[in-house]
């Protein structure tokens, strides 16, 4: 073990200590929570202009608030619901002013200028009842995090020490919210389980939501048991993957569940790609390893529920009979928006103006799940534009360097996510963007690598 990797291990132990600590103050004091998420949004603005972001600064602070949004959410800290997505702007943002970005974003920012477009035309179609401001917020928030998130970091040079920094900063809020779940609900002894999304074990919070972020949180501390070389933290990261395993599953929502599973299997694809015969060998050891927690956080969930978490993920009512439609109505939500698409294909029906086109066809108002087809629906051949850029561009500049592999896990969480849960979060934009880094492994190879240019 490096000089480095034992001062690595010694902070995570102490942030881990805090945010133990910082999740039962806001279980005990939930009145803190808003002067807590203030003072943690100043601290990390004076760091970043006072560093001028020389240590990506601004990424560590853009990734600590995608990874809590939720939990500032969930205990009222935010402002407006919005707060999470316009924090992460705004931090990327600061930080592109002091370290710039890369001459190769022309393609993001075309990107984001074909956005607009779609606030125009909504001004057309909206009906008196529209609530312009605050469907325009919430509907273009998250696609302008995700090219915000993509500017800061395509072609961005990150050192791999300061790259592991960053999953410590989507991680510990996560595991904060888990400590404040745990003593929220301790059992499910007492509660009633509901199969469309387990409030009662989510705090009251929406499941979807949370289902997502202790998805993410698996996956991050499973590829920890893979990459970071230390007995005692592969123990201690086991026992938090039993803690925020569980409270995903018994969040009774599937997605952010079955996307990190998948992610996991992403990432060890190319994993596997870097081992030499000898760590292949204890790489196969600690897949079993995972498997065997995977098992006992399905083992415990399925007692806690007397069974019915297995009627969920086979997709089973209650009773035991299968249900005729395993998305839960997301399809024909899908349906609506690619019939909008059908008859606006041009111009769109413009942004936010789904919900209410939806309440028109179907009698129902509902958000949008995924982002896929809002795009199409909302921004019409723009959305192809904009799909195809946010798609191809990723992909070639993984073909061209093939130096991150996490590359397809992030490129898996962001495309699954958004499929489940649309942009209702920053953290798929953010993750999208991780993608897009330029790991630089300095003790490896100094010296020799290919030249990063822009």
């Amino acid at each position: 073990m490096t000089k480095f990797d034992k001062i690595n291990n010694q902070f995570y132990l102490k942030m881990l200590i805090l945010h133990f600590g910082y999740g039962l103050l806001i279980y005990l004091v939930p009145s803190l929570a808003k002067f807590v998420l203030l003072g943690i949004i100043s601290s990390f603005l004076f760091v970043i202009i006072d560093r001028k972001n020389k240590g990506n600064e601004a990424l560590m602070a853009a990734a600590y608030i995608a990874g809590g949004e939720v939990f500032f959410r969930q205990t009222s800290a935010v402002i407006f619901y919005e707060t999470g997505k316009y924090a992460v702007i705004v931090f990327l943002v600061i930080g592109m002013f002091f370290k710039g970005a890369s001459s190769k974003t022309v393609p993001f920012w075309i990107y984001l200028l074909i956005l607009f477009p779609g606030v125009v035309m909504v001004t057309f179609t909206m009906s008196y009842d529209f609530e312009f401001r605050k469907q325009v917020a919430f509907n273009l928030a998250g696609p302008v995090c995700l090219g915000v998130s993509a500017l800061y970091c395509y072609y961005k040079k990150i050192k791999k020490e300061d790259f592991q920094r960053v999953f410590l900063m989507l991680l510990m809020p996560i595991i904060a919210q888990a400590v404040y779940l745990l003593f929220y609900t301790p059992s499910l002894d007492e509660v009633r389980i509901s199969f469309s999304g387990n409030y009662a074990s989510t705090g009251g919070f929406g499941p979807n939501q949370i289902s997502t972020v202790m998805g993410l949180a698996v996956f991050l501390l499973a590829t920890r048991l893979f990459t970071i070389k230390s007995f005692r933290i592969n123990i201690i990261d086991s026992l938090l993957l039993i803690m925020v395993g569980y409270r995903g599953v018994v969040s009774f929502s599937r997605g952010g569940i079955v996307t990190a599973i998948l992610c996991i299997i992403a990432f060890l694809i190319f994993f596997y790609t870097k081992q030499n015969l000898k760590a292949v060998r204890k790489t196969n050891l600690k897949i079993i390893g995972v498997v065997v927690i995977f098992t006992i956080v399905w083992i415990f969930t399925s007692l806690e529920t007397g069974g019915l978490i297995g009627n969920r993920y086979t997709n089973r009512n209650a009773l035991g009979q299968v249900e005729d439609d395993i998305t839960t109505g997301r399809v024909e939500l899908i349906e609506t928006e690619l019939s909008a698409f059908y008859h606006h294909p041009i111009t769109g029906i413009g942004v936010g103006k789904g919900k209410e086109y939806r309440e028109e066809n179907l009698g129902i108002g509902i958000a949008t799940h995924n982002e896929l087809s809002r795009l199409l629906a909302e921004h019409g051949v723009l959305g192809i534009i904009a799909l195809c850029i946010i798609v191809i561009v990723p992909i070639t500049f993984w073909f061209k360097f093939k130096n991150n592999y996490y590359f397809l896990a992030f490129v898996t969480f962001w495309f699954m996510t958004i499929n489940h849960s649309a942009m209702r979060i920053a953290l798929p934009a953010f993750v999208y963007g991780l993608a897009l880094l330029y790991i630089v492994d300095e003790k490896k190879n100094p010296v020799h690598r290919k030249r990063l240019t822009g």
